[in-house]
């Protein structure tokens, strides 16, 4: 009777997941918001059942996709199932919504990884590379508009666009972690409210204001400024590479302790709720904005501003 029970959930949530998947394919604006609901169906199984049905859901579904789409509707089951089997695996146990966020983002960063290994290996298409030549065809394309106007570039200015698009090169693996972070963030907003009407225990996020990163970021941040400044690696190696990339997500870290702390001052202080908001903003539209923020974060990650801040209460 239990298994008679599991096989027609699984048949329920594969036919949810063709829906989604079909709407996704073949309506393009409208698939752009429903492919962040794909997921929901693997959540919600793996919550209430084990990893090795979980599992044989995920080839259900991966079946449904080739019948559906061919051959490219297949790294899409395979991104948000495994990414959200991970997601309620971790509801299943009971583990922490921190723990189960990260964990649903570095599995999605896998298959993300894995997929344009493939894509450049064995397809020939590396999206990355066209992307690039298409920012650097329009700046191209630009500089000579202004020409025929005749209006002359400002050398600056083209300097400026080239050294962006060589720096988007060199930040492709933080961009790849960034936008992985972010979808399973907009993963979990949209589905668990979903999940906990169905009568799934979804873990519940701490208050922003508690966040307190783990104190060996900050030496792995004067770690990596230390070799960047002593060993100033050349452009285009690995080590560039490799320091540039950890410099830029660390400092992401660095930011969001600030903005953490600020919000933790604006509780302790009674202050309106406009003005951390504001400060958020401004963050990340004003660079001096960011730069005080990320001095705070680190301030507080090094001296525990919080613990001084309450022995003063």
């Amino acid at each position: 009777m239990k298994n008679a029970h599991k096989l027609t959930e699984g048949a329920l949530f594969l036919a949810i997941f063709a829906v989604l998947l079909l709407i996704t394919i073949y309506i393009p604006v409208l698939g752009v918001v429903v492919n962040l609901f794909i997921p929901l169906p693997f959540i919600m199984f793996s919550a209430k059942n084990d990893r090795k049905s979980s599992l044989v859901l995920l080839l259900g579904a991966i079946f449904i996709s080739f019948i559906v789409g061919m051959v490219l509707a297949i790294p899409l089951a395979l991104s948000y199932g495994l990414t959200g089997i991970v997601i309620g695996d971790f509801i299943r146990e009971k583990k922490s919504r921190v723990a189960g966020f990260i964990a649903g983002a570095m599995t999605f960063l896998l298959t993300l990884v894995i997929q344009y290994v493939i894509s450049v290996v064995f397809l020939e298409m590396d999206i990355i590379q066209e992307t690039m030549q298409i920012f650097e065809q329009s700046i191209s394309q630009a500089m000579n508009m202004l020409e025929a106007f005749g209006q002359a570039p400002d050398p600056q200015m083209v300097e400026q666009f080239e050294t962006s698009v060589e720096m988007l090169k060199v930040l492709v693996p933080s961009i790849f972690v960034m936008l992985s972070f972010t979808t399973v963030f907009i993963i979990e907003l949209l589905s668990f409210p979903i999940a906990k009407r169905f009568g799934i225990a979804v873990p519940k996020w701490k208050s922003f204001q508690e966040l307190r990163l783990p104190k060996s970021l900050l030496w792995y941040y004067l770690l990596v400024l230390i070799i960047s400044i002593l060993l100033n690696p050349e452009q285009g190696t690995f080590l560039y590479t490799a320091t540039m990339n950890l410099s830029f997500i660390l400092q992401l870290f660095m930011v969001l302790q600030g903005l953490s702390f600020i919000y933790y001052l604006s509780y302790v202080k009674e202050m309106p709720k406009i003005i951390p908001i504001l400060v958020t903003v401004f963050t990340f539209i004003f660079p001096i904005v960011l730069y005080i923020v990320r001095i705070l974060g680190i301030i507080d990650l090094g001296f525990d501003l919080r613990k001084r801040l309450e022995t003063k209460k």
